[in-house]
């Protein structure tokens, strides 16, 4: 069961020519959380993309995905899941390239917003799901963010099978401190017409929340019944609500 409100309204500008679809993961995961998302797209004949997203910082993550989306001739849809959503929210900025965002379980922040500022708004078990690691590489030092492992079912991916899930908690990326501690100097979203989807069952971002990003972006909005990876539990939702960013 689904529910649509408030559809954005957009030219495409893009001369009919089919866009390339890009797909930023979020924390915790790597590229292949979206394996089932561009298994459909690519049966639609799009051309997809699914850089991996540093997690080092806001702003250092999201300058490597605008590099990413400079090298692509053409129009462009850009999807984000989790903290990917506020990567290119950033990363589209000033790009006439991409003409649709879509934001799947998401991150959406503000000017001045972090993901820090909005779970504080809209608290979620995330809260008390992570564990602190220090780090160091040459020259540099901070903090790591990993899901504890006996939290990645409950919070994380509930709506998938206990042994998939502990094999999502066993590969995770973690994501530094700085990720969620930066606050975003644009949004694109403003600019740019935008879709969403809300998992009612989310217990890493507030469903709430979720909701409140996508209506002051005025975004297409979906919701579904789902957890937070969304991408993965139902992957024919996720690529239908892209596609219709694509063909708008």
């Amino acid at each position: 069961m689904c529910t649509v409100t408030a559809p954005a309204v957009a030219d495409t500008g893009s001369g009919g020519a089919k866009p390339t679809i890009v797909l930023v993961h979020g924390a915790f995961a790597d590229a292949s959380s979206w394996n089932g998302v561009i298994e459909r797209l690519e049966r639609r004949g799009y051309r997809v993309m699914a850089p991996a997203n540093p997690l080092r910082g806001l702003y250092s993550d999201s300058a490597y995905i605008a590099s990413v989306l400079k090298s692509i001739k053409g129009p462009v849809v850009l999807a984000g899941h989790s903290y990917g959503g506020a990567v290119i929210s950033t990363a589209a900025a000033g790009n006439p390239q991409v003409k649709s965002l879509v934001y799947i379980s998401a991150l959406m922040p503000d000017v001045g917003e972090s993901g820090m500022s909005l779970s504080a708004r809209f608290p979620s078990a995330l809260g008390t799901a992570t564990t602190s690691v220090p780090y160091r590489t040459d020259g540099t030092s901070g903090t790591d963010l990993y899901l504890k492992p006996d939290k990645v079912h409950p919070v994380f991916a509930a709506c998938l099978p206990a042994g998939q899930a502990n094999l999502l908690a066993v590969t995770q990326r973690p994501a530094a401190t700085t990720a969620f501690s930066e606050s975003a100097k644009v949004a694109a979203w403003k600019d740019i017409p935008s879709w969403a989807l809300v998992g009612r069952q989310d217990m890493t971002i507030n469903p709430d929340q979720e909701r409140f990003q996508a209506q002051r972006a005025h975004s297409h909005t979906v919701e579904i019944n789902t957890c937070h990876v969304s991408l993965i539990a139902r992957p024919d939702a996720v690529a239908n609500l892209i596609l219709q960013a694509a063909t708008h």
